[in-house]
Formats: C-alpha cells, sequence, structure tokens
C-alpha cells in the first residue's frame, strides 16, 4: 500500500502547483490530487511488470540466436536460468497484475529501448552473473536476484528519464514504490501461484486523510502564514522559501485536523520531507519553527490528541 510519507509528498506538490498557478477551483485540484495517488498505484504494477519483460526479451535473444546458420554449443544450449525464475513466472501469470495492467492501460510495448538498456545493464551486474553460474536452483535465489534489480533500478538515470516521459505523476514516486515491491517479494513463497497484490492504501482513513489534510491546508492558507509570522520574526524573510512556509503550514494542518496522529510523527514526516524538497537548511529552519508553533497551539488548546500515547 501506498505509505503515508507519499501521500503528504503528494499533497504538498498538489498545494504547491494550485497555489503557485493562481488556481481558484479547489475540487478541481483535489481531483488531479487523487489521479496522481492513483498514478503512484500504477507505478507499482508498471514496475513489476519490468523483469518479466526483460525475460521475455532474453528469450527472445535465445531463440534469434539458434536460427544462426553456424550456431555455437551455447546459443543452442543456453542457460535458461533467468528465462525461467520461478518469481518472474509467477508475476507473468498473475491475473491481479494483468487485470490492472490491462485496465489502467500500462506496459513497457512502447517503450523496448528501455528494456534493453535494462537487460544489459542486469547481465552485466555482479549479482546476476553469480546467480547464472549457481549451479543449484532455489525459489529463493529467484527471489533475492530480483530484489536486487528492483533495489539497482532507483540508480538507473535511463529508467527515470522513461518514467517522467510515460507520466510527470511518476516524478521521485520510484525509491517508495520500489519499498512495496520489495516487500511484496517478501511474503512471496513458492507454493504461491498468485501474487498477493497490496491495496492502493493501508486502511479506509488514508484517502479522507489525503482529502482533508489538502483541504484544511488551502482553506487555512492565509491565517497559518499570518500565525507562522509571528514566530519567524527574527528570520530574514528573504531566506524564508516559500516552501518551507507551505509545508509548516501544512503541518500545522495536519497537526490540528487528525487526533489520532501524534505530534512527533506529524514533525518527523515533514521535517524529513523538507530534506528532499526544500533547501540545504531548511529542515533545521522548520524543526525549530515548528516547535514553537507546537507549543503555542496546544497552549492554545488547538492540538488536541485522543489514544493511548498520544497525549
Amino acid at each position: 500500500m501506498l505509505s503515508r510519507r507519499l501521500l503528504r509528498i503528494k499533497v504538498i506538490k498538489a498545494l504547491f502547483a494550485h497555489i503557485k498557478s493562481g488556481a481558484d477551483n479547489m475540487m478541481a485540484s483535489e481531483k488531479n490530487l487523487m489521479a496522481s495517488v492513483d498514478k503512484a498505484y500504477d507505478l507499482y504494477f508498471q514496475i513489476l511488470v519490468l523483469p518479466v519483460e526483460i525475460a521475455r526479451y532474453a528469450e527472445q535473444r535465445q531463440e534469434i540466436a539458434k536460427q544462426k546458420k553456424l550456431p555455437t554449443f551455447e546459443d543452442l544450449n543456453p542457460n535458461t536460468k533467468f528465462v525461467d525464475n520461478a518469481v518472474i513466472r509467477t508475476i507473468a501469470n498473475s491475473d491481479a497484475v494483468n487485470d490492472r495492467i490491462a485496465a489502467r492501460k500500462l506496459g513497457w510495448t512502447k517503450y523496448p529501448e528501455i528494456i534493453r538498456t535494462l537487460y544489459t545493464q542486469l547481465t552485466e551486474s555482479e549479482y546476476y552473473k553469480e546467480y547464472m553460474l549457481r549451479e543449484e536452483r532455489s525459489f529463493d535465489d529467484d527471489k533475492r536476484l530480483l530484489e536486487e534489480f528492483f533495489k539497482e533500478l532507483q540508480n538507473s538515470e535511463s529508467l527515470d528519464d522513461v518514467l517522467e516521459e510515460i507520466s510527470m505523476l511518476w516524478t521521485d514516486d520510484l525509491p517508495y514504490i520500489v519499498v512495496m515491491i520489495l516487500r511484496t517479494l517478501s511474503g512471496l513463497r513458492a507454493s504461491h501461484t498468485e501474487i498477493r497484490v497490496p491495496a492502493k492504501f493501508k486502511s479506509e482513513e488514508d484517502p479522507e486523510f489525503v482529502k482533508t489534510l489538502f483541504e484544511k491546508a488551502l482553506i487555512n492558507y492565509n491565517s497559518y502564514q499570518d500565525y507562522i509570522e509571528k514566530f519567524t520574526a527574527n528570520w530574514d524573510v528573504e531566506r524564508i522559501v516559500f516552501m518551507d512556509n507551505l509545508i509548516i503550514g501544512t503541518a500545522m494542518a495536519e497537526l490540528t485536523s487528525f487526533p489520532s496522529i501524534p505530534v512527533k510523527v506529524t514533525l518527523d514526516e515533514w521535517i524529513e520531507i523538507s530534506k528532499y524538497y526544500s533547501t540545504p537548511g531548511s529542515s533545521t529552519f522548520i524543526n525549530g519553527v515548528l516547535d514553537k508553533i507546537v507549543a503555542s497551539l496546544t497552549e492554545e488548546g488547538r492540538i488536541k490528541k485522543a489514544g493511548r500515547g498520544l497525549i
């Protein structure tokens, strides 16, 4: 399922786009926000089937090699360990995966070059070479190969470029999706004939969390900014970037709108997000300002937490 951190990032991006573009239709922006969440879930399936496409490409290469006029012994007797990988076969035969791919018109048919590129990168990797040379074969070996493959994808600039070309909504989503896929693989067993695809959301509360956070942060944007000014009076206004104030305001919306989310969780999440979506010094600035704001909001009775360990 999509993590709360990724959902928060989707919200902050939607807020940034809405405010910077001067949009005046909140419902239209919220619709675009939920569409971006749907696209993140699509990316899970798009990336999950990558090794299937690469294995098919590898098999095609082996078949072409057999048709040579003077095929070598290796051409006629290829190592099919990767092509026959049991985990890849399970993914390829998964109704849940194939149904989503078909319904959302996903896949890699239009992008054969990235399949060739990733195949080359895979076959040149040490973990692939060791896997292919190992005489014994096990389901765990097959699974470990794919785990290494998916981890390495996060360093592929070629893949990043293609994903950006397919959908701008996938920008920065890959690391979070890889975590989802690794969790899926960790629960896969040799006895399974179907991939246990995670639900889009961890709970029924998550869609409402996304919408409410967006709405509260946007509706109260000006009042939050006025509130923030009280705690940044000693800072050089020119050095406070827009994203810093937007993150602080959105954190305020979360602090005051969700009684079940601990204060520490909210602060930790938004400070961590600021490290990637604002300036190098933003996390320290945001941390300091939010500490003061939390103390003030608590004193005013605007932060109300309910549940064990939340008060």
